[in-house]
């Protein structure tokens, strides 16, 4: 059975904020976390069903027009979510079909253990949101038990190199401080990661 890629939408000719040069971003129906200032609501199937189902070939036909961007800045293409890791077939699929173009992968880990290992070993960098090693702070915001996620980072960092994984540190108001994300980035480090983006969350 042919796999598929059920979406909310895709963004060409971004900068700066899904990976390296130029990216384009291909955003996942479907969540497993019920995250309180979740930034793209739209992603909950049970709200808005998808607007495109992808096969990797369709894919393919979609970005490859951006191919020369992506070669020359050394972008490539970034899932998103929702959570694409949810989807490790299809992108091994497309992999196969896109060969030479980077990928790279937006998850919250909170995964199967087999399609983590599917998803490193074709994905280039991904960016790990984290929300927080705290497992109260992460189930009161989630509302999901952070095990799962804790369990998937030690298995990637085993999987793959520490330089191809950037772990995004949010600041949560009404849930976490500095000093939780500090207690994250600490915990982080002993786990081999090395590159870590603070940001704060804009509660809407």
């Amino acid at each position: 059975m042919k796999s598929i890629f059920p979406s909310i939408g895709m963004e060409r000719l971004r900068m700066g904020t899904d990976g390296e040069g130029i990216t384009t971003l291909v955003c996942a129906a479907g969540c497993p976390l019920r995250c309180a200032y979740c930034l793209n609501p739209q992603s909950s199937t049970e709200k808005k069903p998808p607007v495109y189902i992808f096969t990797p070939e369709s894919l393919y036909e979609k970005v490859k027009i951006d191919a020369l961007y992506f070669l020359a800045t050394g972008g490539g293409v970034t899932f998103g979510g929702g959570e694409p890791l949810c989807y490790s077939g299809f992108i091994t699929e497309f992999a196969r079909i896109a060969k030479g173009m980077r990928l790279n992968a937006e998850t919250s880990l909170w995964v199967s253990e087999s399609s983590l290992r599917q998803a490193a070993k074709v994905i280039d960098t991904f960016f790990v949101d984290i929300k927080d090693m705290n497992p109260s702070i992460y189930k009161a915001y989630t509302g999901r038990d952070g095990e799962r996620v804790y369990e998937n980072l030690k298995l990637l960092a085993g999987l793959v190199p520490s330089e191809k994984v950037v772990i995004r540190l949010p600041l949560i108001k009404g849930y976490n401080c500095d000093r939780d994300r500090d207690k994250s980035e600490e915990r982080l480090r002993a786990l081999g990661y090395s590159r870590f983006d603070r940001f704060d969350y804009i509660a809407k």
